[in-house]
């Protein structure tokens, strides 16, 4: 019997007894187990500490990005995170020490250094990354010392991104990400007016952060910087300037916000810009925390014009999605919680929800919006995913490049809701992408030829 079939109690107390704490139902979903190292033996959906980092720091335009370990780690590129660019496209290079068995007995110092030296001759960056992976952490190459010469030598910002996978998981990833940043950024204590927002944790995926801006360009709100969307060095260096931080993606950027906070005096709220109410409400929310009452009113003129607009659309889709069931699993909570209210409105059930790095309040959320029967998982392996689907009868599956081949293996739709897509699904023109690729992926023909029972 495989493990697909066997009933979800197998899979709790006998295959991974350890996991019972991470699963829940409805209501009970909000004291999940979460925020701690995957188990052992799991499978774990997450990704490693370098990718995590990799994500994050990518995305900024006019910087390199150099891969100290083995060739393999820099196949993570720019590909994985779909990020487009209105200057400059370095960022769509990946470099690499491509570290082998000699490097490992006597060390990769030398090897980085001449890399560097080569990067800075061949594209006189402003800024470059050197991610140390597994096996630098291992033979113990001096990173930091390496970043610091080639500083001096070049008169440029080289920063360390010490992220070696067997330290941790994405999250740390994310983390030390930001304390990179913070590392750019690190004068800001002395900026004396303030003005504007960031937006961290938009990676201008499909040109999201484009459309996000033109929004606050709309309220009268300048924005500052975009953490890592679109970014530049001399961009990012502004950052410090903004008078609030708007928060996209909670799991990669609440330490970002709060370091800059305790450093830097700027408060942020945590927002969502997936769906039509989430939109609406940071859109509101962002001009009123910055107390502007001439922006709060052209928020509010310009959301009704936007939802009004919707009204229309949305009702001539709705008969073709309503009493359908979606399950999700996605990177972080904010993103979950926003696709279980986009379904709601769309007339679709959430019977499966969960996230790889989700905090206890973003679980505490989803449980009240999700009914009493729908399962809810932190850090899901494919053997869970896979059983709860076929058990709540899911017809579609939203997450991300990891998850793609599963959802067609158990012959349901799929929706890619992370790096590779091609289309925006933030803001208000989100809301049109998001609904027509949900229903030409779930009302497709295809599936009429599929034979049930071989998916049984």
């Amino acid at each position: 019997m495989t493990i697909a079939s066997r009933p979800n109690t197998d899979i709790k107390s006998d295959i991974l007894d350890d996991r019972k704490e991470s699963i829940a139902y409805g209501k009970s979903g909000g004291s999940i187990c979460c925020e701690k190292n995957s188990v052992s033996g799991a499978v774990s959906q997450r990704a490693c500490v370098y990718s995590g980092a990799r994500v994050v720091l990518n995305p900024i335009t006019d910087a390199v990005h150099i891969v100290h370990g083995p060739i393999g780690c820099a196949s993570y590129t720019w590909d994985i995170r779909g990020s487009l660019t209105g200057g400059s496209s370095l960022f769509r290079n990946s470099f690499s020490t491509d570290l082998a068995e000699r490097d490992v007995i006597f060390g990769g110092a030398e090897k980085l250094t001449r890399a560097v030296d080569e990067a800075a001759a061949l594209y006189n960056p402003k800024l470059i990354f050197i991610y140390a992976t597994c096996i630098v952490g291992v033979i113990g190459d001096d990173v930091e010392a390496v970043c610091r010469e080639a500083e001096k030598r070049h008169k440029i910002r080289v920063i360390p991104v010490k992220s070696a996978g067997f330290s941790g998981n994405k999250s740390l990833g994310y983390r030390l990400a930001c304390e990179a940043i913070m590392k750019i950024i690190s004068n800001g204590a002395g900026v004396s007016f303030r003005q504007g927002v960031n937006i961290l944790g938009d990676f201008n995926l499909a040109g999201e952060i484009w459309i996000i801006e033109s929004y606050f360009r709309k309220l009268g709100i300048p924005v500052k910087s975009v953490i890592t969307g679109d970014s530049s060095y001399e961009r990012l260096l502004k950052a410090p300037s903004a008078a609030l931080n708007i928060v996209q993606c909670a799991g990669s950027m609440t330490y970002l916000a709060k370091r800059m906070e305790e450093e830097f005096g700027i408060p942020y709220i945590k927002v969502s810009f997936f769906g039509m109410e989430d939109t609406s409400s940071a859109l509101l929310r962002s001009a009123e925390a910055l107390q502007n009452e001439e922006a709060v009113k052209r928020a509010e003129a310009f959301i009704k014009e936007e939802e009004e607009a919707l009204i229309p659309f949305n009702a001539a889709y709705r008969p073709y999605l309503e009493g359908k069931r979606a399950a999700v699993y996605v990177g972080g909570g904010f993103k979950a919680i926003s696709l279980v209210r986009q379904f709601a409105s769309m007339g679709i059930k959430t019977v499966v929800v969960g996230t790889q790095t989700g905090q206890a309040e973003d679980y505490a959320i989803l449980a009240g919006l999700v009914g009493d029967n729908a399962v809810i998982l932190d850090d899901a392996n494919p053997a869970e995913l896979e059983t709860f689907m076929k058990e709540k009868g899911a017809d579609i599956l939203v997450g991300g490049v990891k998850e793609r081949p599963l959802a067609y293996k158990l012959g349901i739709a799929f929706c890619d809701h992370n790096h590779e897509r091609k289309h925006p699904l933030a803001g208000y023109a989100g809301v049109r992408c998001f609904t027509k690729e949900i229903h030409l992926s779930m009302n497709s023909p295809v599936w009429g030829y599929l034979s049930q029972e071989a998916f049984a």
